[in-house]
């Protein structure tokens, strides 16, 4: 499923504050990714649409599983390009900055054949 670069980063932003903290809600999110709390409400409400993402009635925000899958995806993506730069000598910032671009745009089997140069150097 092709979500587009700003619904996969607020799957992302999900997934992360779910690993740290548990529990997450809309303002967590748009405190996060420093973005409003109206943007934030209208991603959510797609999310939900396209059945990535539940809220409860206390207003805690869960992935689905397909929205789980998808998340984990781009995460992956980010933070192996992220590693993998750095090595290179990237300043952490900068790694940091294009691995969030380049998990967008690079095709699953691209990062496969990636994934797998990395792991046998």
């Amino acid at each position: 499923m092709n979500l587009g670069k700003s619904l996969e980063d607020y799957l992302e932003a999900v997934l992360i504050l779910q690993n740290n903290r548990g529990m997450v809600r809309s303002v967590d999110i748009a405190c996060h990714m420093n973005f409003s709390k109206p943007s934030v409400c209208h991603a959510v409400k797609v999310l939900k649409e396209k059945e990535l993402l539940t809220m409860d009635k206390e207003g805690f925000l869960h992935l689905t599983e397909k929205g789980r899958e998808s998340a984990e995806k781009v995460y992956e993506k980010h933070c192996l390009l992220t590693n993998h730069l750095i090595s290179f000598g990237v300043d952490p910032q900068i790694a940091e900055a294009d691995a969030c671009k380049m998990e967008h745009i690079i095709s699953d089997e691209t990062f496969e054949r990636l994934k797998e140069g990395i792991q046998k150097a």
